[in-house]
C-alpha cells in the first residue's frame, strides 16, 4: 500500500466474529493503520476496552446508542468519570433515532443532551447518531450549544440540508458503506459536493457492508472502498481521499499520527 493511510473512524471491533487481531491484520494490508471502536452500551463497555487495550492503533468512545433501554440512565458525571483514559477521544454514539425507537422518545432526548454535556465537559468531540431525525437532532445540538466542541454525524443518511447545518455547528460529515449503495443517490449528492476538509469516512463494521460484500459482515479492511467510492463520485485520486480523511480524523480527535495510546 506504499504511503497510503486510511483511517476507520468508526467501528465495533469487540462485535466482530473473527476477533480484533485478526481485523487488524487484514486492514492493514488495506492501508488502514488507525482505528475508533465506538461504544454502544455502558455494560458492554469493560470488554470493548479489555479486547483493545493490547491495540495502540485503537482508540476508543465512551456512550449508550440511542435505541439501547437501560434501567438507568448514565449521568454526566459518569460519563466524564469513564472517558478519563487517554485512550477515549470521543464521546457517544449518541444521538436520536426514530426508525428503531417509537413513541415517547424524551429519554432518548435527555440522553442525547447528557452525552453532549460530557463531551462539553471533558472536550471530547461527539460521535453522533441520527436516523429519521434530522429536526430534533439539529435543535439539541443547537440547544446544547454543542458546536463548542464539534463531533461527527456517524454514517451519515441524510440530505445537503443537514449536512450544512451540521458543518455550521463545527460537525464532520462520516460516510460509511451506504455510500456505494446504488439507491443512495441523496448521500451520494452530498459526498461528491461537500468540502473534503469536513468528510471522514468509516465502516460501522460488522453492519453495513460496502459493495461489492454488501449483506455479508463488514470488516475495517472495507473502508478502502468507501473511499475508491467517493473518489469515483468526485473524479479525484483515491489517495487524496485517503490523505484528507485521515487529515480530518487526527484533527478532529486531536490526535498526533504517531502517538501511541
Amino acid at each position: 500500500m506504499g504511503d497510503i493511510m486510511l483511517v476507520d473512524s468508526h467501528c465495533h471491533l469487540d462485535q466482530l466474529e473473527e476477533g480484533v487481531e485478526k481485523a487488524l491484520q487484514l486492514a492493514k494490508k488495506e492501508g488502514v493503520q488507525h482505528f475508533l471502536c465506538v461504544s454502544i452500551t455502558l455494560q458492554d463497555f469493560p470488554h470493548m476496552m479489555e479486547v483493545i487495550a493490547p491495540f495502540s492503533e485503537v482508540s476508543a468512545s465512551v456512550g449508550l446508542h440511542p435505541n439501547e433501554k437501560v434501567g438507568k440512565e448514565p449521568t454526566v458525571d459518569e460519563l466524564v468519570r469513564l472517558a478519563e483514559t487517554k485512550k477515549i477521544i470521543a464521546i457517544g454514539e449518541t444521538g436520536l433515532d426514530t426508525f428503531r425507537s417509537t413513541g415517547d422518545l424524551l429519554w432518548q432526548k435527555e440522553r442525547f443532551r447528557q452525552h453532549i454535556r460530557a463531551a462539553k465537559e471533558t472536550g471530547k468531540p461527539l460521535i453522533v447518531h441520527s436516523r429519521q431525525a434530522k429536526d430534533d437532532t439539529l435543535n439539541i445540538l443547537r440547544e446544547e450549544d454543542a458546536g463548542t466542541v464539534g463531533g461527527v454525524l456517524h454514517c451519515f443518511t441524510e440530505d445537503w440540508e443537514m449536512a450544512q447545518a451540521a458543518m455550521d455547528l463545527n460537525f464532520y460529515i462520516s460516510f460509511s458503506g451506504i455510500v456505494t449503495f446504488n439507491n443512495a443517490k441523496t448521500i451520494q449528492a452530498v459526498a461528491k459536493d461537500m468540502p473534503l476538509d469536513r468528510m471522514l469516512i468509516e465502516t460501522d463494521s460488522p453492519y453495513l457492508a460496502p459493495v461489492p460484500f454488501r449483506g455479508k459482515p463488514n470488516q475495517p479492511a472495507y473502508v478502502r472502498y468507501v473511499a475508491e467510492a467517493i473518489a469515483n463520485l468526485r473524479g479525484i485520486d483515491f489517495e487524496t481521499v485517503a490523505k484528507v480523511t485521515t487529515a480530518n480524523f487526527f484533527r478532529l480527535f486531536k490526535l498526533n499520527v504517531s502517538e501511541g495510546f
